[in-house]
């Protein structure tokens, strides 16, 4: 039971740090590997609600520090258009997040994006969580595999800050930015691309 409740308390605070924190899975395939008995589908229900919780954390946290107290207003309607486009498509955004939830790919700044359109966090919520269900159940069986077949001893910790990792994390955020300055009505109603310019004077702040 100890162990069950460090494992909540770890996957949790991974979840929460917004950037150059292990993979998840990392923590699942090295938790499966060093604890070949236990039920891998019970880890994955653990984590898969620790990790969820934490995402969601950290969206809300976006909420409230970069939209509520760094963004400028402009910044903020702009991504509202954002957040009315997707209110209307909750059945494919939902769709593709989960689809997105199966993978092992990095969320950290795909929750700190959508903290920013203020949107119900259920949306993502959900599909975040039976998505990562499935992947970690699916990470800590195999780990629990190999270890019948490899060196008890073999370091699986990984060089995880490495400089792929660092360059992926950096990019991933910067994405972020780039996702604000987008001018999205442009976007969405005339099919492209154009950057928003910050605007200067006595309004560059309104």
């Amino acid at each position: 039971m100890i162990m069950m409740a460090l494992l909540f308390a770890a996957i949790l605070l991974l979840n929460v740090i917004p950037a150059f924190a292990p993979p998840t899975w990392m923590a699942m395939s090295w938790i499966g590997f060093n604890q070949p008995d236990q039920n891998p589908l019970l880890l994955a229900v653990i984590a898969a609600c620790a990790a969820t919780m934490g995402r969601l954390i950290l969206a809300r946290c976006s909420t409230w520090l970069v939209r509520g107290h760094l963004m400028r207003e402009a910044d903020r309607q702009n991504i509202d258009v954002v957040k009315v486009w997707l209110e209307k498509r909750k059945a494919v955004t939902a769709g593709a997040l989960l689809l997105y939830a199966f993978s092992p790919f990095p969320s950290n700044y795909l929750f700190i994006a959508y903290g920013l359109t203020r949107l119900r966090l259920w949306l993502i919520g959900v599909p975040f969580f039976f998505g990562r269900l499935a992947s970690y159940a699916v990470w800590t069986h195999f780990a629990q595999v190999a270890h019948s077949y490899l060196d008890p001893e073999l370091d699986l910790d990984g060089g995880y800050l490495g400089a792929y990792f660092v360059l992926t994390q950096l990019a991933l955020l910067s994405l972020v930015f780039v996702v604000v300055r987008i001018d999205w009505s442009v976007a969405l109603s005339e099919h492209r691309l154009r950057f928003r310019r910050p605007k200067r004077g006595k309004n560059a702040h309104t």
